[in-house]
């Protein structure tokens, strides 16, 4: 089995600024995924979120591009949990590639030197087989909100969750029922999440960072769904809200 790093570092509102990480210093022989442009689709898309899912055609090509095919086995980091990484890792699984992995620490937790500047990565071909079992709508989810056995969980800050600040969607608040389990900081699963039997459905501002509770989550054994329009598709819908 081969290996591929692949940088995903990224900043909110600054979608040059991966790229300018990448080419200061980065794992050598990694290859390089933009978050806003490569590892989501344009916004509007079929979920009407910030950050839609990339089609499978689209997807596929990139991949191919940063040098994974079948039996890569892709080690992706960021700046330490920022969602880039678990992004990817997501899509990877979304896309039926489990050979997948996340850098702990990000890449302040390499040991090895740094490389400047551009790689040549040998291209691959990437064959996408897309799951349907690992995300949830905004209808679906709306729908079942209040039943027995769903538990939604909203990992952006907590100011943001309680409507106290939102600095980016017209809607202050959260889904109804949801419950706060903030990315920033999160390493482990909270105890009595471990060996849950609910269905768990993650969401965030726009459906980038809540990879980053689902892989947290998913190294406890707990398999949770993400939904991938987040907060950003459900303020713009007038779905209910709630606050506090």
């Amino acid at each position: 089995m081969r290996y591929q790093f692949v940088d995903c570092r990224w900043e909110l509102g600054r979608p040059e600024r991966g790229r300018e990480l990448y080419l200061a210093g980065h794992v050598p022989g990694a290859s390089f995924l933009e978050v806003e442009r490569e590892l989501s689709a344009p916004p509007g898309g079929v979920d009407g979120g910030r950050h839609p899912l990339p089609s499978a055609e689209d997807f596929a090509r990139v991949a191919g591009r940063a040098g994974i095919a079948e039996g890569t086995l892709v080690v992706a980091y960021d700046q330490g949990m920022t969602g880039g990484a678990a992004r990817l890792w997501w899509l990877l699984r979304h896309f039926g590639h489990e050979e997948a992995a996340v850098l702990a620490g990000g890449l302040a937790a390499w040991l090895g030197s740094l490389r400047s500047g551009e790689e040549e990565i040998e291209p691959a071909e990437f064959v996408a087989r897309p799951r349907e079992d690992d995300t949830v709508s905004a209808d679906e989810l709306s729908a079942g909100l209040g039943r027995d056995g769903l538990l939604v969980v909203d990992a952006r800050a907590p100011e943001r969750f309680r409507g106290e600040q939102e600095p980016i969607d017209p809607v202050a608040g959260h889904i109804p029922g949801a419950r706060n389990l903030p990315f920033a900081g999160l390493e482990s699963a909270p105890d009595d999440l471990v060996g849950t039997e609910d269905e768990v459905v993650v969401y965030c501002g726009s459906g980038i960072t809540a990879c980053v509770d689902i892989l947290v989550l998913e190294r406890a054994g707990v398999c949770a769904k993400l939904y991938p329009g987040s907060w950003s598709e459900w303020s713009s819908r007038g779905l209910a809200v709630e606050r506090g």
